[in-house]
């Protein structure tokens, strides 16, 4: 059993349509190059030239921000759940 991700709408076209995947990888950062091999589209989506996730990006393992927890270095493990989200921002100016 791997790690579960969860993708939203807008990144499943880089993987036939699917809402769940599963990756192997010792950290988000690592799940998310072993995603990259498999999927280059989603990791372009994911990162910038640098490496680092776009500013837009959020990712939670288990529910827990890793912003909060250490980032990329987040370890994940088999039965861990990574979730990608993009921030949404918006609304309406005549309000």
């Amino acid at each position: 059993m791997g790690v579960q991700v969860r993708l939203p709408t807008m990144l499943r076209k880089h993987v036939a349509g699917q809402s769940v995947i599963q990756a192997e990888g010792g950290t988000v950062g690592s799940l998310l190059t072993e995603l990259g091999q498999h999927y280059p589209g989603l990791h372009t989506d994911l990162t910038g030239p640098d490496g680092e996730l776009h500013q837009f990006i959020n990712i939670y393992v288990n529910d827990e921000d890793i912003r909060y927890l250490g980032g990329l270095g987040t370890p994940v493990g088999a039965g861990d759940v990574v979730s990608i989200l993009p921030a949404v921002a918006g609304g309406s100016a005549g309000r």
